[in-house]
């Protein structure tokens, strides 16, 4: 059964525009959200400016933040204490899979945009990146002249804790990741291949995605 999204009212506008932010890798601006539901870019911005007071009367612990052109979900800044916490001194000091796979795409494709990598891996990778960020293993390095998207590559720290002098001595990814074939396929497209192994255990203690 199709929905006629123009015929939305405003309970079904504000989930579907929630659905949409959740699931975009970059900010999405009202004109383009309104385009996506059909729908008039004065009803679209109405609706985010109910959302953002409905957040914040509600007390959650995000809010819908208008940034880089765009409108994306982001953790209040109260909150940055426990996240911190959790994050950097959590018992989940291990890199997960997701994490490692992400950190291997970046190193590979950098300067590479959320899209990018998302297209690569096939799943929303937000929330691996900004723990990325948090352990300055990746950095926002400016954005792509083409679609404006933030761009992001390795850091000095990676370097370090990978037992790496530079980004031309990164091993073939295929002994570390599922369906690596697939992955490093991709990855040869756009990078020469390379020998050796990545040795995941190094970076065991820096990620908790």
């Amino acid at each position: 059964m199709t929905i006629d999204v123009a015929e939305l009212d405003e309970d079904a506008l504000s989930g579907a525009i929630e659905a949409l932010l959740l699931m975009a890798t970059e900010p999405m601006p009202a004109v383009e959200l309104a385009q996506a539901l059909k729908t008039p870019v004065t009803r679209v911005e109405a609706t985010l400016a109910n959302l953002v007071r409905f957040y914040i009367e509600t007390k959650r612990g995000f809010e819908l933040r208008h940034a880089g052109g765009g409108w994306r979900y982001a953790t209040r800044p109260e909150h940055a204490a426990v996240i911190s916490a959790y994050v950097l001194e959590g018992q989940h000091g291990r890199l997960s899979q997701a994490a490692l796979e992400t950190l291997a795409v970046i190193s590979y494709l950098q300067p590479a945009s959320r899209s990018r990598i998302s297209a690569v891996r096939g799943v929303n990778v937000d929330g691996v990146v900004r723990t990325l960020l948090a352990r300055d293993l990746i950095t926002e390095t400016g954005r792509d002249p083409i679609s404006g998207a933030v761009l992001f590559t390795t850091t000095a720290y990676f370097l370090e804790r990978m037992g790496l002098t530079s980004l031309d001595d990164l091993p073939p990814l295929a002994p570390h990741l599922p369906d690596a074939t697939t992955l490093e396929a991709e990855l040869l497209a756009a990078t020469q291949p390379m020998s050796s192994s990545i040795p995941s255990e190094e970076l065991h203690d820096h990620d908790a995605e």
